[in-house]
């Protein structure tokens, strides 16, 4: 029998999911997908300055799962920048929080939820 999902837990969606070079033309694009788990990391370790550790917690997974996402994630936002590809945010394996009383603490972004929701399509749209 296969392990179940362990969920991570994520404040909010990204107020934008498609980040990338101007000027290209359609034809000339080549894509990263980050899911938004690895987003949710980047912004707790990165912008809100949580360590892995404290970044686990709020995700509610180990320590060594958050080391992984970040990992990944990184990698790929290096590799957008510096290949010029559009850096797509979607997907994933998370579940948004209920807000400050469902779990969340120091950090919650749940305010900003409103951003992309997961019908848009980020692969045909400017």
């Amino acid at each position: 029998m296969a392990r179940p999902v362990k969920w991570r837990r994520v404040c909010s969606l990204p107020e934008r999911n498609r980040f990338g070079p101007l000027g290209l033309k359609e034809g000339e694009r080549s894509y990263i997908r980050m899911t938004v788990d690895e987003y949710e990391a980047i912004r707790l370790i990165d912008l809100e300055g949580f360590t892995q550790e404290e970044c686990a917690e709020q995700m509610n997974v180990a320590r060594t799962t958050v080391q992984g996402i970040y990992v990944a994630a990184r990698r790929k936002l290096a590799e957008s920048l510096v290949n010029g590809k559009v850096l797509l945010i979607e997907g994933g394996e998370y579940r948004l929080c209920e807000g400050r009383g469902g779990g969340c603490g120091r950090g919650c972004n749940h305010h900003r939820r409103n951003g992309f929701s997961a019908e848009d399509s980020p692969t045909d749209k400017d």
